[in-house]
């Protein structure tokens, strides 16, 4: 098995799990975009189902973070439909904002 390591000086940030490391990639990249309405979006959405994602629907994810901002912030707003590889059941979910229920951006 391959040792993946995030970081030199701190020991406890040797991963050895690939999707491990895969996931870390994944947050970081969600809480990271760009344009703050999709770090907030986005980086709740991960933070609150990363652990539950499927193999497919983290290469869904990782897809959705290779669309511009301006471009994914539409889709979900509304502005227009998201394009056939991206319109799946888990951007479905990430458009509901469920995830953002009970935070300053939506009280529940």
């Amino acid at each position: 098995m391959k040792v993946y390591i995030l970081g030199r000086k701190r020991k406890d940030l040797i991963v050895s799990d690939p999707l491990d490391v895969r996931r870390k990639r994944i947050r970081f990249r969600g809480w990271h975009r760009g344009m703050k309405e999709m770090d907030i979006i986005l980086g709740h959405f991960i933070d609150a189902e990363l652990e539950n994602l499927s193999e497919e629907e983290l290469d869904q994810f990782e897809a959705l973070l290779d669309v511009p901002d301006d471009t994914l912030y539409g889709w979900i707003a509304g502005r227009g439909p998201a394009e056939p590889p991206h319109d799946t059941a888990l951007f479905a979910r990430i458009r509901t904002l469920a995830h953002l229920d009970g935070t300053p951006f939506r009280k529940a």
